[in-house]
């Protein structure tokens, strides 16, 4: 017959600590190893997101203090509409003169 298998177990041999808690509930756990790349994609994501979030915000308000006068008081403002409207009637009023003027007929004065 065959001899017995002998198995030396050696007293300094222990099995691992476990993290009965974590192997438990595994929802529990929230120490969860981070991949630097995605972490550095989502990163750079949210820095982008922000900075698109800022410029768009910097655009509204300069939008805003467009429509609503910003630093040019109101009455430069109408003084500037007056003068521009003045400008544009003379201007075709002169158009007007001149076609008036070229439709006369230079034989008719007899």
């Amino acid at each position: 017959m065959a001899s017995p298998i002998n198995f030396e177990v050696s007293s300094d041999e222990t099995f691992p600590a476990v993290d009965v808690n974590g192997e438990l509930y595994p929802g529990v756990t929230n120490n969860f190893p981070v991949d630097p790349v995605s972490s550095e994609i989502h990163t750079s994501k949210k820095l982008k997101e922000q900075a698109e979030a800022e410029e768009k915000k910097s655009r509204e308000m300069k939008k805003k203090k467009w429509e609503h006068g910003g630093d040019v008081d109101g009455h430069k403002k109408l003084k500037s509409t007056v003068l521009i409207s003045g400008v544009v009637v003379a201007v075709i009023g002169a158009i007007f003169a001149l076609t008036k003027k070229m439709r006369e007929k230079p034989g008719n004065s007899n």
